[in-house]
């Protein structure tokens, strides 16, 4: 059955269309660590290292490679590292389609849709992020998703995983979005965190680390539905893989040890930050992923920041990608990636 918001999702797919063909966007709230533009980083060396650029979102994604980020700072990374930080996915998108990253974290049915517009010129190397979407509640009223019909949901993630969990979640369980649950998107995590803070809402759908922080400025909003254990109820045998590492196929291709230092060092970067908790948080303020260091080290056991790669990988997400596939193909881009999406980013030795 066709739903309102799958008129809506069209209509995002064919912006995304134009921003693929070359539109940047405006409003880029990224920021950079202080390495001299290179060019072409696929060839470019800064001495003896490969220059690799990187961006990834203000989220978990961005939690989990604050290590390698002062690896980086301190000259002890494998490569010279360019980190671009975002808290919009769509200027990420954007430096993929422009060739402007070597490799990116992104939200999985992004990195599909990415697969597909670029013409299979990138790959997904890893999956660094597992379920952290809640939905919050003020009323004292939510305590299931039945709980939801009649009322609105404010949420962030229009267009990328967020969106289609929620939907999915809602119809399986016998609501039509825009109809008995009215959904209301705002453009970034941090301005609906900032809402909710200040009493202006009162049901939101936020991922970590944006729930802790509105839980400590707010104590009238509680945890009323984790979207975890709704997606799990419905696919006991996957597991809700929202973001992930998609390299673009020349990068491996051109230069493969800058590609296999950055992937041992992202997954020592993961083990980090999930075993160090006091020190990583200190280093998500220091990178201005969180502004807090105290609310990060509450937030990053909640983040499920993991490091996937090769047949774990692909039996984490392919079975996500069927889900989503069965709900909206225009989710992943209209069709499941062919085989070389998993496998061009492997290197063997």
């Amino acid at each position: 059955m066709k739903h309102m918001w799958k008129t809506r999702i069209a209509a995002l797919t064919a912006a995304a269309a134009l921003l693929l063909a070359g539109c940047t966007g405006g409003g880029d709230t990224t920021t950079s660590s202080a390495v001299p533009d290179a060019g072409t980083s696929s060839q470019a060396q800064t001495g003896e290292k490969a220059q690799v650029r990187v961006a990834t979102l203000a989220g978990p994604t961005g939690m989990g490679m604050t290590w390698l980020m002062e690896q980086n700072a301190t000259g002890a990374a494998a490569n010279q590292y360019t980190f671009t930080v975002s808290s919009d996915p769509t200027q990420i998108v954007a430096k993929v389609a422009n060739g402007e990253v070597d490799i990116a974290a992104v939200p999985t049915n992004v990195a599909a849709t990415l697969y597909h517009k670029t013409s299979g010129e990138v790959s997904l190397a890893a999956v660094n992020t597992l379920g952290v979407l809640y939905i919050l509640d003020r009323t004292g009223e939510i305590g299931s998703i039945a709980d939801l019909r009649g009322k609105t949901i404010y949420a962030t993630g229009e267009g990328s995983t967020p969106e289609y969990v929620l939907n999915y979640i809602l119809e399986q369980n016998g609501l039509t979005p825009g109809e008995d649950v009215q959904i209301e998107y705002k453009g970034e995590h941090a301005e609906l965190a900032t809402l909710c803070a200040q009493g202006e809402v009162d049901i939101a759908m936020l991922p970590e680390p944006n729930v802790t922080t509105v839980l400590e400025k707010n104590p009238d909003f509680q945890r009323a539905i984790d979207m975890t254990e709704e997606w799990n109820k419905l696919n006991p045998d996957t597991k809700l893989a929202m973001g992930g590492i998609i390299v673009s196929k020349k990068f491996v291709t051109e230069q493969p040890e800058a590609y296999r230092s950055f992937m041992e060092e992202y997954a020592q970067s993961v083990e980090y930050v999930n075993n160090n908790v006091s020190e990583a948080a200190a280093l998500v303020e220091k990178y201005e992923i969180m502004a807090s260091a105290d609310l990060a080290e509450k937030a990053l056991p909640n983040c499920n920041i993991v490091f996937l790669q090769g047949e774990e990988m692909e039996a984490v997400i392919k079975p996500y990608y069927d889900v989503l596939m069965s709900a909206d193909p225009t989710s992943i881009g209209g069709s499941l990636p062919e085989e070389d999406f998993y496998t061009a980013a492997r290197i063997d030795g």
